[in-house]
């Protein structure tokens, strides 16, 4: 959907056209429910912060002042129903990076290589762990933007949006999230083992 398209949908939206909001969940309704996915690391809340964000969206759609896309505007939402999730249930707060392939289904993260000997598979399938455990350790709001950042492939201007930060902290927080996470996989020996770096 353009940025047209998207305008004139808000507008038959706040004309009272439903069929038109219909239009933007479903323009959305992927990357948002992706998003909070990887921000819970749960399906079930996922699908509950999705869904309350659209819904928030839509009674508070007269409010959206179009500095940004709708979506940017829809992933602040989003964002911040998460967080009220997170902090709630924050005694077992413990995010997972789920892949989805294009039906929304979960895949293996590891990328396929038909030519990859056994050892190789299992060497890749060791890193990808040793740094989702790596992530999973960050601080909140590092893993936060650093997943906004990486995961979603959002830039600066939309994470600071979404977050609520300047651009300068969130490249900041990036920074040392990458610098923290990097120190996390040399402790481990993830990053000292030859073998690894190698591959």
């Amino acid at each position: 959907m353009t940025a047209v398209e998207e305008g004139s949908a808000i507008e038959r939206t706040l004309g009272g056209d439903a069929s038109a909001f219909e239009a933007l969940v479903l323009d959305n309704q992927k990357n948002v429910y992706n998003l909070a996915l990887r921000l819970t690391g749960d399906e079930n809340d996922a699908l509950d912060a999705s869904q309350e964000a659209f819904l928030r969206a839509y009674t508070h759609l007269g409010s959206f002042k179009r500095e940004s896309r709708f979506s940017v505007w829809l992933y602040r939402i989003t964002y911040n129903i998460c967080s009220d999730i997170l902090r709630k249930k924050a005694r077992d707060r413990d995010a997972h990076i789920i892949s989805l392939d294009e039906y929304g289904d979960e895949r293996d993260p590891d990328i396929p290589d038909m030519r990859a000997l056994p050892e190789d598979v299992l060497l890749r399938r060791e890193l990808f762990g040793a740094i989702v455990k790596g992530i999973e350790s960050l601080p909140p709001v590092y893993r936060e933007t650093l997943l906004l950042r990486e995961s979603s492939g959002m830039s600066y201007a939309d994470i600071s949006e979404v977050m609520g930060v300047g651009e300068g902290t969130v490249k900041s927080r990036l920074s040392r999230a990458r610098q923290s996470l990097v120190r996390i996989l040399t402790e481990n020996g993830t990053l000292g083992d030859e073998k690894r770096l190698n591959k």
